[in-house]
């Protein structure tokens, strides 16, 4: 048995992901650690990201910040979905955003990649996420996390971030063989990366695949969900495992039917209760507050937020979420203030607030 999949069931995070029922629906906001956080802020002036994701101490500091601010119901380990590729042979920096010494362009430069593993790739692993533990001391689970095959293969291909992502839909159209062999290659290094986390003790993970949304309904199942469905079709079973995909269709969300994961994030676009019925009440959702509201007044907030748990309706499996990545801008108060009202909110099958 994993570590993972040994923890006690009394996490409200955890119940969540099991589809059980829970008395208070468990919050935590993705990017809930950086640069919002002035203490965040602090320890960058004396430290690089990559040294905030691989050195231990500093790594437990930072995923610790967070949960001790704010009493999050679960931390997610500090890090970056393009982490892996320092594995992969593929030179890596952050000034400020990703900074990639090698790019995709050709069927040669995927035959080229080689995969070293966890171990003698990316040795920090282990000993960073038994120090994240070891600094949250049971308060709460840990989430681990990787980038998703196709969305890791468009910052490949797009040298980082990219509005429509032309140059990886034209990749795919220009040599479709080519890029399912490099799919198939992040696929199996994505798995081994995952699983190298739970044995360490990740108690959850989840697979980000935020470029997936700019393909049509069909190539988002052929190639966005089937292979993010290989890798968590090879993860140990008993460890629960989110998939968030920016997706805002319906054909899309169709898709991920066929996708192995306990919990799907909702796109902050997509209503949550079409989710859910698009999905089925045995899969679990996350979110879906769209990041924007924390930039505005506390009545909307409290507003908005009590809408997504209302719309939810009491239905066992929610975890209160943003709908995308918390904003650098966004006050403090006003995390406090979400978090405070999902905590204190309480809500019957039917959707009503005693």
């Amino acid at each position: 048995m994993t570590k993972g999949s040994s923890l006690a069931p009394a996490y409200p995070f955890v119940r969540a992901c099991r589809g059980e029922p829970n008395e208070q629906t468990p919050i935590w906001i993705m990017r809930q650690a950086g640069r919002y956080l002035p203490e965040y802020r602090a320890l960058r002036e004396k430290h690089s990201f990559l040294e905030c994701c691989r050195v231990p101490e500093l790594c437990a500091e930072v995923t610790a910040q967070p949960i001790e601010r704010f009493g999050f119901d679960a931390a997610i380990l500090f890090a970056d979905i393009l982490i892996p590729l320092l594995a992969m042979g593929i030179p890596l920096d952050f000034n400020p955003g990703p900074q990639l010494g090698r790019l995709i362009e050709s069927r040669e430069d995927v035959a080229a990649l080689r995969w070293e593993g966890v171990d003698a790739g990316l040795p920090h692993v282990a000993p960073v996420i038994r120090g994240v533990r070891e600094r949250l001391a049971g308060r709460v689970p840990l989430i681990g996390f990787a980038g998703a095959p196709f969305t890791v293969a468009a910052y490949l291909i797009e040298a980082g971030g990219s509005r429509d992502l032309v140059k990886t839909r034209a990749f795919l159209t220009r040599d479709p063989e080519a890029f399912l062999s490099l799919m198939e290659f992040l696929a199996d290094a994505t798995a081994d990366y995952l699983r190298a986390q739970i044995a360490a003790g990740a108690d959850a993970v989840m697979l980000f695949d935020t470029q997936a949304g700019w393909l049509p309904s069909r190539q988002f199942a052929e190639i966005a969900a089937a292979w993010s469905d290989r890798v968590l079709a090879a993860l140990p079973p008993g460890t629960p495992a989110i998939y968030f995909a920016l997706a805002p269709s319906t054909g899309q969300l169709e898709a991920l039917r066929g996708v192995r994961a306990n919990v799907f994030g909702v796109d902050y676009r997509v209503p949550l209760q079409h989710a859910r019925a698009v999905l089925g009440d045995r899969r679990g959702v996350q979110g879906n507050l769209d990041p924007a509201v924390l930039l505005g007044p506390a009545e909307g907030i409290v507003t908005q937020a009590e809408a997504v748990l209302r719309e939810n309706a009491g239905r066992p499996g929610h975890i209160f979420n943003l709908g995308h990545g918390i904003l650098p801008t966004t006050p403090l108060d006003n995390v406090a203030l979400l978090v405070d009202t999902v905590k204190r909110f309480r809500a019957s099958p039917t959707g009503a607030t005693p």
